[in-house]
């Protein structure tokens, strides 16, 4: 069986620290990297040479999404290096110009529909890709999809595990129930769902949290035994943690269905209600909780959407 080392690199954000693995097979292959940053850098460094490898000992890099604590340290391998994840990373990690400002369109137009001030969106570092400049320029040079296997890692199935990002994968050994998670299940925090644009071939935007949940119900049906998670220790207790998720994911739509029945309001406003002070700190991930809640309302049927005028007006049932 092969070996897989956790290895703990400090991040510029909230989380503080993101793990990468490092698997020894017969070639070296890192799962995720760091943010792009000499602190993370000189860390990840210094713990493969405890391990007796260098950067330069890596054949394989795999990206389980294209947020930058899981990819920004992808400009250090060599240009030999592979480098596989989810064809969606593409326009991601390569800061892609058109498809960011594309971003930039889609996050204003969409803030707007769900009543933020134009005034909120003069204001760059709104918008999430400010940390862009944690992350890398590089491409892929292989892409995954469901049900593919990678070279370096016999006996791994990728699977797709979308909601934290429509990028995500994560990596499973079905042999002992070992799944490399990611963001897909943390055990000390929620993965909060993002708002993204559409991709190619996409015509509407993605409902994140309802995607997570069928993330967390489908990897609560598998038989998985440890979840080597992108940040904080293994998922020993997989089962019983995702069905705390998704009862605090129930709590929390119920607290907006509450608010709702009090007056209409647009997401804006329900926002402003749930993170009085954090909403102007971190509009993008407050505003994308607020209307995963929304969208988890509105797919179960209890609210209702006026969509006549230019903002969304949502109405409990």
């Amino acid at each position: 069986m092969t070996a897989i080392h956790r290895m703990e690199i400090p991040v510029p954000f909230a989380v503080e620290t993101v793990n990468v693995f490092l698997v020894e097979g017969e070639t070296l292959t890192l799962i995720d990297t760091g943010t792009n940053t000499e602190e993370a850098k000189n860390a990840l460094e210094s713990q493969l040479g405890a391990l007796g490898y260098t950067i330069e000992d890596i054949e394989t890099v795999v990206i389980t999404h294209h947020h930058a604590d899981h990819c920004g340290l992808l400009n250090i391998f060599s240009e030999k290096t592979n480098i596989i994840g989810h064809p969606w990373n593409e326009p991601w990690i390569t800061q892609n110009p058109e498809f960011l400002k594309r971003y930039h369109e889609f996050f204003r137009e969409t803030a707007l529909q769900f009543g933020v001030p134009a005034a909120f969106l003069n204001d760059e570092a709104l918008l999430t890709t400010r940390t862009l400049k944690y992350s890398c320029n590089r491409s892929l040079t292989h892409t995954v999809r469901e049900g593919d296997r990678i070279d370096s890692l016999p006996g791994f199935t990728v699977i797709e595990t979308p909601g934290h990002a429509s990028t995500h994968i994560s990596l499973y050994r079905e042999s002992d129930g070992i799944l490399i998670g990611g963001d897909a299940l943390i055990s000390h925090i929620s993965s909060n769902p993002i708002l993204e644009p559409p991709y190619e071939g996409q015509t509407e935007r993605a409902r994140p949290l309802l995607q997570y949940n069928q993330t967390l119900k489908r990897l609560s049906e598998m038989n998985i035994s440890r979840i080597l998670s992108g940040h904080g220790e293994d998922v020993l207790n997989v089962k019983q943690l995702i069905e705390t998720r998704l009862q605090k994911q129930e709590t929390r739509a119920f607290k907006v269905l509450e608010l709702l029945k009090e007056k209409p309001m647009t997401a804006f406003e329900v926002c402003v209600k749930l993170f009085p002070v954090l909403y102007k700190e971190q509009l993008p991930l407050t505003i994308s909780e607020t209307v995963g809640q929304l969208d988890f309302l509105a797919y179960n049927q209890q609210v209702m959407i006026d969509e006549s005028s230019q903002q969304l007006i949502y109405y409990a049932k």
